[in-house]
């Protein structure tokens, strides 16, 4: 098992890593709408932190030597089902590929952001 660190995403806000690969798989903690320089909260509304979200998890990604291509599987947390489809347009520009997904609304996020993404990919 390798853990993935990288100064392109933000830091862990927590005792985890960015990203784990093992058995060929890369696993990537949840990202969030956190500017990698300065750890600030980016976005005013979901279609903002979703796009800061996703850069974060694609640098997540290219740091275990993966891609979004590569996604298999997301898990992606809102904190109001309302915004699901200014989401979802965001995600599809990430995902042309369309890999497995769940979405679900979570009661509340992790420094008050609107949305989480987590991914596994293949290596």
């Amino acid at each position: 098992m390798k853990t993935i660190h990288t100064s392109a995403a933000p830091a862990a806000v927590g005792p985890y890593s960015q990203a784990v690969v093992s058995g060929g798989m890369v696993y990537t903690s949840g990202q969030i709408a956190l500017d990698p320089e300065t750890g600030a909260m980016v976005g005013a509304d979901v279609t903002e932190q979703a796009h800061r979200a996703l850069k974060n998890v694609a640098a997540v990604l290219a740091a275990a030597g993966s891609g979004l291509e590569k996604v298999v599987k997301t898990t992606c947390f809102l904190a109001d089902m309302a915004d699901f489809a200014a989401f979802n347009a965001v995600y599809a520009e990430y995902f042309p590929n369309k890999p497995a997904r769940s979405c679900v609304a979570a009661k509340e996020l992790p420094k008050g952001a609107l949305c989480e993404v987590e991914t596994v990919a293949e290596a």
